[in-house]
């Protein structure tokens, strides 16, 4: 199959670059638009109770966020005159204006522990619905910055949200600026040619501009996350990077071999695009379990990423066996002086020893390593989880100044509480019983509702019904706590709230912040089995027709998870604990669970990319007839220089992404990064042959019903004969 394309590709070579040329203006065109159509949520399970109750809360009481708007008095305090009109001032504009609802004023409610505690700061907080990131970027020109005797400074959820969406476009031509380049020079260094080294280029451009354009058109047709731009444009990048390099690669040991420049080219399609082929099926795979998770966030990577992967395949095993057939050997243009005597069919010296002296003694080389691995998976025991908040932003965005200045000087304002809605027709006594009971409970410092306040299960003083708290048979309880929303108590509390029986006649749905985190929490955590199981099952079908081996694909599986839980577990050192964090500039905080686990699929699928390229070369030795040993050590020396070049080239790409100026961004583009150069280094480089040596002659084996299918189903191209490089003399292996 791989053939007959391969000669299709040579025989249409020009009409296949006219096409690819074409396409390319298409994704420029369509790329151009991306930004508008993305959003900045979706990290919510939107059938959880928490998220229905932000349905009821925007639907009756004019939403589930809220505007902070801090007023800083110029000189003096918030109660000077010239302040307290400028305050007032500020609450009157508010009032009128029809995007916000419910404006509370520390001048105009005369609530005190909306001033801060050095006096110099107050606060009007206005609850809002889900406006457009236009509306919400009017907000903040129109009131924010000096009003006369005071400044205001605008955070809150919406704001946070907006400023996260700003800061990631604006990473993402930072990260790409700095990953071209850098990758460039490296490839011209790998490959010792300029044409040589621009060609990977030309693939990761097409693939850059394909992601743009096919975020753009998914953005259109479903929710898609504004995050899926810089992770997938990255992605697409490095993974482009490195198949364009296996090809490459591929093509000038076959020319160097004395094959044709069309023969070559064939010859590349058919083995190193079968590599491609598989490589990129374990990854789409891995993305693809992404679509069990209800979160929209979660399921725009699996269909951004998925699109990526095709057209970064598509790229490296279509246009560039059509650019290389008519290039032929102008391929080594441009070498560098000391590569002019270099053969590329060679193999790598430091690669063989390696390899050698990992197959003379496996458990020496092994049990360090795995040592190693196993305590950097260590602090995953002790992990905690939240959601993420302006906190991920640097210091200086004015929802994170906001956010800042309310933790320290704001002791008695819960800013995210937990809400409760009920609905119904139970009556004012019934309520009150009700938010006396949660008062009650540990943790709540503070019951506001309908029919008054609450506190250690006294209240309320007599008042009318507060006209804000309740519409038609709506009525929100707004339970306050001090406990930290991303704590386990905070968890239980919100459990604890659920467990409170409704008033007679009422529906209660309990939202508020903390209440999400709990069901993000939950969405993820129930489906984590699931997704693992058809990530497992799936890769290990891959694997058995890549190898016709049933133990092959369980040890690759057991060497992914071992070095999935190290990357893990130095995430947790890093961005829980704070190691590092004066260098990476952020502030430590509990992990994201949807970060988390879109960390743990990619780099998977990365991994399994890598095991792919190198159980390929040591199949293909297998194939011809080589000794298990002397295989393993053939496959190694040839492909560990490609897979060790991929592997830092890729990393430099997500590497970038480390230098974002939100948290978790950064946290995904270090956690893929040591992610992949542990598994192309310690995994593939030791472990993978330690573990072929230990099971011995059982490597390939596979029960006699499994080997006919494999003989039916599976894929064993291999290269011609003609221009298969020979083994290495048996005296330099150690035979089983």
């Amino acid at each position: 199959m791989l053939t007959r394309l391969g000669h299709r590709i040579v025989r249409h070579a020009r009409t296949i670059l006219l096409i690819a040329a074409v396409a390319l203006l298409g994704f420029g065109f369509a790329g151009s638009t991306v930004f508008g159509k993305l959003g900045s949520q979706g990290l919510d399970d939107p059938s959880s109770q928490a998220s229905r109750a932000g349905v009821e809360l925007a639907r009756n009481f004019g939403g589930d966020s809220q505007l902070v708007f801090l007023v800083t008095a110029t000189t003096g305090t918030v109660d000077s005159p010239s302040v307290k009109a400028a305050g007032l001032a500020l609450t009157t504009d508010l009032s009128r204006d029809s995007r916000v609802a419910t404006p509370v004023s520390y001048w105009s409610a005369g609530a005190p522990q909306l001033r801060s505690s050095d006096g110099r700061s107050a606060m009007i907080t206005a609850r809002v619905g889900l406006l457009s990131d236009d509306a919400v970027q009017d907000i903040l020109d129109q009131y924010s910055g000096s009003r006369g005797p005071v400044s205001v400074a605008i955070g809150g959820s919406l704001v946070g949200s907006l400023q996260i969406k700003n800061q990631v476009s604006h990473d993402l031509l930072v990260s790409e600026a700095i990953a071209v380049p850098v990758i460039g020079l490296l490839l011209f260094l790998v490959f010792g040619s300029a044409v040589a080294a621009l060609l990977p280029l030309l693939i990761g451009g097409i693939t850059i501009l394909g992601t743009l354009a096919a975020l753009s058109v998914l953005g259109s047709l479903t929710n898609v996350s504004i995050y899926a731009v810089n992770v997938t444009t990255a992605l697409g990048f490095g993974l482009s990077i490195d198949y364009g390099l296996l090809m490459v690669n591929r093509f000038r040991e076959e020319l160097a071999g004395g094959a044709t420049s069309a023969d070559a080219a064939v010859s590349t399609v058919r083995v190193a695009g079968r590599t491609i082929g598989f490589s990129a099926a374990t990854v789409v795979v891995a993305l693809a379990t992404l679509l069990v998770f209800p979160q929209y966030f979660l399921r725009s990577f699996a269909y951004a990423g998925i699109s990526v992967i095709a057209i970064a395949m598509l790229s490296a095993t279509v246009v560039l066996p059509a650019v290389l057939s008519l290039i032929g050997a102008r391929i080594n243009t441009g070498r560098l002086p000391w590569a002019r005597k270099h053969n590329p069919a060679t193999t790598s010296v430091l690669w063989k020893r390696l390899a050698t002296g990992v197959m003379r003694r496996p458990a020496w080389a092994a049990i360090p390593v795995l040592l190693v691995l196993l305590t950097a998976a260590t602090p995953l025991l002790g992990i905690t989880f939240g959601s993420p908040d302006e906190q991920v932003l640097s210091t200086s965005g004015s929802s994170r100044v906001v956010g800042d200045a309310l933790r320290a000087g704001f002791p008695n304002v819960d800013t995210r509480p937990i809400q409760t809605v009920l609905t119904g027709s139970a009556d004012r006594a019934a309520v009150a019983d009700y938010a006396r009971r949660v008062s009650e409970l540990s943790g709540v410092t503070g019951v506001q509702s309908p029919v008054g306040a609450f506190a250690g299960g006294k209240g309320p003083q007599p008042t009318p019904l507060d006209p804000t708290l309740a519409h038609g048979d709506a009525k929100l309880i707004t339970v306050s706590t001090d406990l930290d929303i991303h704590s386990q108590a905070a968890e239980d509390l919100v459990n604890q709230v659920r467990d409170v029986a409704a008033p007679a006649g009422d529906q209660v749905l309990v939202g508020g912040d903390p209440a999400l985190q709990l069901d993000d929490k939950t969405a993820v955590g129930d489906r984590v089995l699931p997704c693992a199981l058809i990530i497992a099952l799936a890769t290990f079908i891959l694997l058995f027709l890549l190898t016709g081996s049933v133990l092959q694909p369980l040890r690759a599986l057991a060497l992914n998870l071992i070095g999935l839980g190290a990357t893990l577990g130095l995430m947790v050192l890093i961005f829980e604990h704070g190691a590092g964090s004066a260098v990476l500039g952020f502030t430590p905080l509990p992990l994201d669970t949807s970060m988390l686990m879109l960390l743990f699929v990619i780099s998977f699928g990365l991994s399994m990319d890598y095991e792919v390229f190198v159980t390929s070369r040591i199949k293909e030795a297998h194939d011809q007839g080589v000794p298990t040993s002397e295989a393993v050590i053939n496959g190694l020396s040839r492909s560990g220089r490609i897979v060790s070049a991929a592997a830092l080239l890729l990393a430099i790409s997500l590497c970038a992404l480390a230098l974002s100026r939100v948290s978790f961004i950064q946290m995904f583009g270090l956690g893929t990064a040591i992610a992949v150069l542990m598994d192309a280094t310690l995994i593939r480089g030791i472990l993978l042959p330690a573990g072929i040596r230990i099971l011995g002659r059982a490597a390939w084996w596979a029960p006699k019903p499994l080997r006919k299918l494999h003989r039916r189903f599976g894929l064993s191209e291999t290269s011609n004969p003609s221009t298969a490089t020979p083994p290495e003399p048996a005296h330099s292996v150690v035979h089983h």
